[in-house]
């Protein structure tokens, strides 16, 4: 099984949530440093991850995929941290996934030897790029979207003008109307797919599609949508493989973002002429959140019937530095610091002065605003609240929107105390 190594951080003063007193210390030390977070060694804010819960999604996860026999590649987008890669491929994914060329590069620093990368490529310095890691890193192994002729055109232009004896291995990508990219209709499907196989720049190696833009929450409507979209992939796969365009050993069959992973497995194991690998891509589950995958997950465990599922692993915790007027708290954080793009953090737990334990937010607490370095938490009146230099712990919504700002979070065991580290690299 493959195993990354990534190359150990060094964490500084330079690195927001670090001590600037503290002496410098390579990440995987941390843990000697004997810091706790709710003991004030860390400033706030400081974005943090919950071992234990961790532990028990990628577990989760991985068990999930094996129950219905498809393959992981997680969205390394989400965290862009080697760290995590490590313990995601360590766990038994196949490989990883990226939005893009810079993505892919920290992931193949990392040790990655197979990597998706859902999204067209089109320009020349990208190209470049992934030719360059392809040279590099000679087991490296990489699939990008294709969803039209003119980008195979701008590929093959840039391959004769560097004169490139290679050749790339693409997906042929299946989108939905009105939302992101990919081939509306069969017909377009299957001349993409044809003009690929005549192409001397790529290799057609199977097919994609990303169900999440039609998530709403409602399962009867997200049921219906996901069908409609891998009944449409089906049609393309079955096409391409009729017409011999599928150039590999093996047909990769990939979806699934961190919204309706369930209901794409199914639909990616197809009996074609050719051994078919199914591959879901789903990303947040590694870090989950208190928001709005919480809600969406509420619905995968409802039409699965499952008994257990993910739990938040992320946290940002902020400091009381004010209380100007009678049921109101101005915390430490902000939109530099915490997820607001899908819904503002939530407020879950209250640490007073010299306690040293999380207890949870009295009812009636509730986060109403942020500005960029300030978060607004609103309680009754007649409530005593949280005192300057109490400590509140937030919940996000949108783990992606959260790893984005930061360079490094601690992980911590289930009292607070640090045991370890993540370095992100967006």
């Amino acid at each position: 099984m493959e195993s990354l190594r990534p190359a150990p951080v060094l964490l500084d003063c330079h690195y927001k949530g670090f001590p600037i007193a503290a002496a410098p210390c390579r990440i995987d030390e941390i843990a000697t440093r004997g810091w706790n977070v709710l003991a004030g060694d860390l400033p706030f804010p400081i974005a943090l991850l919950r071992d234990s819960a961790l532990a028990h999604n990628i577990a989760w996860m991985r068990e999930f995929a094996r129950s219905r026999g498809v393959e992981l590649a997680p969205h390394g987008k989400t965290t862009m941290s080697p760290e995590l890669y490590r313990r995601q491929i360590d766990a038994g994914a196949w490989g990883l996934s990226f939005a893009t060329v810079y993505q892919l590069s920290v992931g193949a620093e990392a040790g990655l030897r197979r990597a998706l990368i859902p999204n067209q490529i089109v320009c020349d310095a990208d190209l470049d790029g992934l030719a360059a890691l392809l040279h590099d890193y000679p087991a490296l192994r990489v699939w990008f979207l294709v969803d039209s002729i003119a980008q195979i055109r701008l590929i093959e232009a840039w391959k004769t003008k560097r004169r490139e004896p290679a050749w790339f291995d693409c997906l042929l990508e299946i989108g939905i109307p009105g939302k992101r990219a990919g081939c509306r209709t069969l017909d377009e499907a299957l001349a993409v797919a044809a003009a690929i196989r005549a192409s001397p720049a790529l290799r057609l190696g199977g097919i994609e599609c990303y169900e999440g833009s039609v998530a709403q929450g409602d399962s009867g409507h997200d049921r219906r949508e996901v069908d409609a979209l891998m009944a449409r992939v089906a049609d393309a796969a079955l096409g391409c493989d009729r017409g011999g365009l599928f150039e590999n050993d093996e047909v990769l069959m990939t979806a699934g973002g961190s919204a309706l992973f369930d209901l794409v497995t199914d639909g990616l194991k197809l009996r074609l002429s050719k051994p078919v690998r199914a591959i879901l891509r789903s990303g947040c589950y590694v870090a989950h959140d208190h928001g709005s995958y919480m809600n969406l997950l509420k619905k995968v465990e409802e039409r699965q019937h499952l008994a257990s599922s993910l739990k938040p692993a992320i946290e940002v915790w902020a400091m009381t530095q004010s209380r100007p007027e009678p049921g109101l708290a101005i915390l430490s954080c902000g939109k530099r610091d915490v997820s607001h793009d899908l819904s503002l953090p939530v407020a879950l737990f209250h640490c007073a002065q010299g306690q040293n334990a999380a207890r949870a937010i009295p009812g009636g607490w509730r986060l109403t605003d942020l500005n960029d370095q300030h978060a607004y938490l609103r309680f009754p009146e007649a409530d005593p609240g949280p005192a300057v230099g109490d400590l509140i712990g937030l919940g996000i919504s949108h783990p992606c929107t959260t790893f984005d700002k930061w360079r490094w979070l601690p992980v911590i065991d289930d009292a607070y105390a640090v045991i370890g580290a993540v370095s992100t690299h967006f």
